[in-house]
């Protein structure tokens, strides 16, 4: 099976989780059984450029000189994440997940994206759920507050918003064909009383 292999992190802070994730996913396929001193070797070997070139430089000498040991690859993932990402990734992601907006998407799409988003923003609970139903468009959004059985968690948010939308774009779809075909029938019915009467002797 083949795995992608991550871009190039050169230390900017908005990458960071989106590299973690990669290295994470590839680590877990294809390097299960490598030492954990292979792996972080791997991970680094993807760190480059920019003010990464200093930190990778430092880690390289800490870890041949046997100054710095990890334990698991894990912990040097969380020190990666922590050198680059702090607070400004987490600010970034919460500037993003307040200017989401479904817009013409699909709910799916859209949830897709707001999970992305979310991640990493420090949003959870109630927050996150207001946050959620601000960006969704307002008619399923009115129709989910009007439910019997009030939401609580942002998966059952997920999850009602997204069968109401599909639900709703099904209706428009077989509304559309309806009207398509009330529409041919006219045009046929109009053409058949337009034909000239035949003459009468």
């Amino acid at each position: 099976m083949e795995v992608a292999t991550p871009a190039i992190f050169n230390g900017e802070a908005v990458k960071v989780g989106g590299f973690i994730i990669v290295c994470r996913l590839f680590l877990r396929m294809k390097m299960r059984g490598s030492t954990v001193e292979e792996q972080v070797q791997w991970v680094l070997s993807y760190v480059q450029g920019g003010l990464a070139d200093v930190w990778k430089e430092n880690m390289m000498e800490e870890l041949e000189s046997g100054e710095v040991e990890h334990e698991s690859v894990e912990e040097f993932l969380t020190s990666l994440k922590k050198e680059f990402g702090g607070g400004e990734e987490e600010s970034m992601k919460v500037a993003e997940l307040r200017k989401l907006e479904q817009g013409g998407r699909t709910m799916e799409e859209f949830v897709q994206e707001f999970k992305w988003a979310a991640r990493e923003s420090g949003y959870e609970g109630r927050p996150l759920v207001e946050e959620f139903k601000r960006g969704m468009n307002g008619g399923i959004r009115r129709k989910l507050m009007e439910a019997e059985n009030p939401l609580s968690f942002i998966e059952q948010w997920y999850r009602r918003a997204m069968a109401l939308d599909s639900n709703w774009r099904e209706s428009r779809r077989e509304e559309e064909k309806l009207r398509k075909k009330e529409v041919g029938g006219g045009v046929q019915k109009q053409e058949r009383q337009s034909l000239p009467r035949p003459l009468v002797w």
